[in-house]
């Protein structure tokens, strides 16, 4: 039986901050009355996927708010055999820890449920016999009692629907119950049941569009059917894009819109005054049936639905309930019908922009973001919505003799400028943008070497406010301030050649690999010797250090007041938020599942309290919420090398340009 061997998950997250990193709230906005928000612009969705899985796939199951605000309840489900579960578990959506807590009163899928009046209330259902009218009970979520294989509590039929229904969908409206939807394995059933206990049920009203699997949500004082299945109609057994609005009050029930797209086992739920639906299965001649990722927020004004985001993983039939401000996706079906580990959320967010407008649901919403794709030997630049804008080299902007292997690259002059290091060609270089114009190089392509004009592995070239550019030449142990009119060193930290970590003059770095400069003028550097990280004023004064617990740190970024961030360039990798006196603040490091990183150079935290970073040996770039651990954004299949849209081979660094060539991350180099 799904999961019944497995009592915990494996914890990936450690020291996982819960604080927003300073992200803005959204929405800043509150409903109305009616409960729908009075702001022009529904805030799009910021969707991500867990670092965590669980232990075992699920679909069709039931999933409700736990007794904690981080807790969740899963009830039943179809296992991957597709055999039915009867197993009662909770989450903790904050590190993945699963425990078996309860059984339900034999195998169950297809059901729908609520909370209500404290206890867990699971209606009908379908197991081998076929669909049933079954209402179950648990006391709470069953968090009184000690997680273990054998749990001594067991859920009680407390009552019966009027006929057996599977399928189904639940939703409260203050303490009413209502179901809505789903079949008795035959037929359809229209109507909607409203109960206050569980035990009795009225009819409120008569569905237009007989569906089951629809996603439902409550607005206001109204419910919002979307999609489903056909029973019984003219498309009977193909996705509806029925959008059905029924008033519990009048018994008044109609078709009020329609979907982009025919939708069956989606999933609903009102943020924040907000309806937003995801995920679910479509059909169309052309493909079959196929789980899609969009997003979608309705707007009740014109009754229609506006993309909001995307989901990681497309999925069908998860398990869905709110949290606070989120909504939680578990398990599902994906792609040919098998289900799923994975977890996602759904978060309401006006830094991923607006719903409706292209690039909703970015956490660069607005911006454009440069990839040093190296294995690929390219710069691309990405919109918002992930279309390549810009490129180099090309046709028009050819690489330079010898040719041309970015490892990082940074926007100067007001984004009228890319400066970019070749660490593995030992060159520097300086490209005009957009033309894609060579400007400047310094260094001998594929030929190291320490004396005036020579590199070794040079990293994280920037340029300073004065048009100096700065690098840090790994194998030479330095870091040095080129001129670039006169290609003349102006300025060196470190003795060449001495590879250690030494303060006391003549200074020595271990094999510095980050040369960040700070707002106030003064160098942010690491060293890969001794995983040190120093603070020098610009004539190379050094004003403290500190000795992190990472094995291979890289590239150093400022924060916030004694606020730092770093990356492990190790596998598993790890980032670490960190102050100067060696305080670890935040740590991110899982062992495994999608959320493992395997050589990460660099991570920036972006302006709304993201984290951006490039997965090295991932062949990915990914952004991070650091308030759940949640790959929130990806461009790049993971392990997956490739030059296509979509693809990258080993991107080792980016930098984000914002409108009148601003950029955000390093406002004074930029």
């Amino acid at each position: 039986m799904l999961l019944a061997l497995i009592v915990t998950a494996v914890v990936l997250v450690s020291s996982l901050a819960t604080t927003s990193h300073g992200r803005t709230a959204a929405p800043t906005s509150r409903p109305g009355a009616s409960g729908v928000l009075t702001t022009s612009g529904l805030p799009a969705a910021e969707a991500g996927q867990l670092p965590w899985s669980l232990p075992n796939p699920i679909s069709r199951l039931v999933l409700l708010a736990g007794s904690t605000p981080n807790q969740a309840v899963i009830l039943g489900g179809v296992d991957a055999a597709g055999s039915s579960a009867a197993g009662v578990y909770t989450l903790d959506t904050t590190n993945g820890q699963l425990a078996w807590v309860a059984n339900l009163t034999g195998p169950l899928h297809d059901a729908s449920g609520v909370v209500l009046a404290g206890h867990d209330v699971l209606f009908g259902g379908g197991n081998a016999g076929g669909s049933v009218a079954t209402v179950q009970s648990l006391p709470g979520t069953a968090s009184s009692q000690p997680p273990g294989s054998t749990p001594a509590l067991r859920a009680s039929v407390t009552g019966q629907l009027p006929a057996a229904r599977s399928d189904s969908s639940a939703v409260t409206i203050g303490n009413t119950a209502y179901v809505v939807g789903g079949y008795d394995g035959t037929t359809g059933d229209r109507s909607v049941l409203a109960t206050t206990s569980g035990t009795s049920f009225r009819t409120v009203a008569s569905l237009p569009v007989a569906v089951r699997y629809a996603a439902v949500a409550a607005l206001g004082d109204h419910i919002l059917v979307f999609g489903g299945e056909d029973v019984g109609g003219p498309q009977t057994g193909r996705p509806s894009t029925a959008i059905q609005q029924i008033d519990p009050a009048t018994g008044k029930a109609t078709v009020v819109g329609s979907l982009p797209e025919p939708l069956y086992g989606a999933a609903a739920a009102t943020l924040g005054g907000v309806v937003y639906v995801a995920g679910g299965m479509t059909a169309s001649a052309a493909s079959g049936k196929h789980p899609v990722a969009t997003v979608w927020a309705y707007d009740p004004a014109t009754r229609r639905m506006l993309p909001a985001g995307q989901l990681r993983v497309p999925v069908a039939h998860a398990g869905m309930t709110v949290l606070g401000s989120r909504m939680w996706l578990v398990g599902g079906t994906s792609t040919g019908g098998a289900p799923v580990t994975a977890v996602q959320m759904v978060e309401p967010n006006r830094t991923f922009g607006v719903a409706g407008v292209p690039g909703a649901g970015s956490p660069y919403f607005g911006n454009k973001l440069l990839v040093a794709d190296e294995g690929n030997d390219r710069l691309l630049l990405l919109s918002d919505t992930g279309a390549i804008v810009w490129k180099y080299p090309s046709a028009t902007a050819p690489a330079p003799p010898g040719g041309f292997s970015a490892d990082d690259a940074f926007f100067a002059h007001h984004g009228s400028m890319i400066v970019t290091n070749e660490e593995t060609k030992n060159v520097l270089a300086e490209i005009a943008y957009p033309s894609g114009k060579l400007l400047w190089t310094y260094g001998h392509f594929g030929v190291r070497g320490a004396t005036p004009g020579y590199l070794n592995t040079p990293d994280d070239a920037y340029v300073l406010p004065d048009g100096n550019v700065i690098t840090a030449d790994i194998a030479n142990c330095r870091v040095i301030v080129l001129n670039p009119k006169t290609n003349q060193i102006v300025t060196q930290i470190g003795t060449t050649g001495r590879c250690i970590h030494d303060m006391d003059p003549p200074i020595a770095l271990g094999s510095p690999n980050g040369d960040t400069p700070l707002p106030n003028g003064n160098i942010l550097v690491s060293e890969i010797n001794g995983s040190y990280v120093d603070e020098f004023t610009p004539s190379g004064k050094p004003l403290w250090s500190v000795h992190l617990p990472i094995s291979y740190p890289s590239d150093p970024q400022q924060i916030g007041p004694n606020r730092y961030l770093i990356a492990g360039y190790t596998k598993p990798g790890s980032l670490l938020e960190f102050t100067r006196q060696g305080k670890i603040l935040f740590h991110y490091q899982p062992l495994s599942g999608p959320g493992m990183l395997d050589h990460p150079s660099l991570v920036e935290m972006l302006p709304n309290g993201i984290l951006m970073l490039n997965d090295d040996h991932n062949d990915r770039m990914i952004a991070i919420d650091p308030a759940t651990g949640a790959l929130v954004w990806q461009y790049g299949i993971t392990h997956t090398p490739g030059s296509a849209p979509g693809m990258l081979n080993e991107p080792d660094g980016f930098d984000i340009l914002a409108p009148g060539g601003r950029t955000p991350t390093h406002t004074g180099t930029g």
